[in-house]
């Protein structure tokens, strides 16, 4: 397993920062160790029978950083995490080829999930860590960001399953639009320069959107 530094230089205030191999253990837990979206449906459930997942984790990030580069930000109050948002081109997240409305466009990148601790709601995080990765992914010639939206049903499997996407109805608060329409997953879309010129009476929409999306529920293949 890949060694993690033992300190991390002293921050105040809030910054937002790649998620790198270094700064992976400072996702939530049970985040840290969660390959939901990192690996097939199949696959998933064999690593968490007999696998290592925090390994396959590490893994996934590793390969991701060298092909592609920074997948993710993570939000930091006076050092402490506070919050993430993932991403990445479709091509690197398997569990993206399950969902009914796959594929991803070819010229987006892909929302996996985003969060902010209970304690750091309210603070604006969560536009940051939007807005961050939005000019991550311009500056590489990405302009346009999907999601897999979650609409709520009444089935066990729906209530696993919201603890690891973005309720639609919020992915549409902020702008996303339904560019492939399901009942439980329709596939929305954000233009990135929306993202960018959000006003601050944006923050506390975005702010009940990242909210939402909560810590995941431990069960076997359907970790977020």
């Amino acid at each position: 397993m890949p060694s993690r530094p033992t300190a991390r230089p002293t921050m105040s205030g809030r910054e937002v920062l790649s998620l790198t191999l270094d700064r992976v253990g400072d996702l939530p837990e049970p985040c840290a160790t969660c390959i939901f979206w990192e690996l097939d449906p199949v696959l998933a459930a064999r690593a968490m029978r007999e696998g290592d997942p925090e390994l396959d984790k590490e893994a996934w990030l590793s390969a991701a950083l060298l092909e592609w580069g920074s997948v993710g930000r993570i939000a930091y109050v006076d050092d402490q995490p506070a919050g993430y948002l993932t991403y990445a081109p479709p091509r690197l997240v398997p569990r993206a080829a399950a969902f009914p409305t796959a594929p991803v466009g070819a010229d987006a990148i892909l929302l996996m999930t985003a969060r902010v601790l209970p304690e750091f709601q309210g603070q604006g995080l969560g536009r940051m860590l939007v807005q961050g990765a939005a000019k991550d992914v311009m500056r590489r010639g990405i302009r346009a960001m999907e999601a897999f939206g979650q609409r709520r049903v009444g089935t066990e499997e729906g209530a696993q399953m919201r603890s690891c996407i973005v309720p639609a109805d919020y992915l549409s608060a902020v702008g996303f639009k339904t560019v492939r329409d399901h009942k439980q997953f329709p596939r929305m879309r954000l233009d990135l320069r929306t993202a960018l010129s959000w006003r601050e009476d944006m923050e506390q929409v975005v702010e009940r959107l990242i909210a939402q999306v909560r810590a995941p529920v431990l069960t076997t293949g359907q970790r977020a």
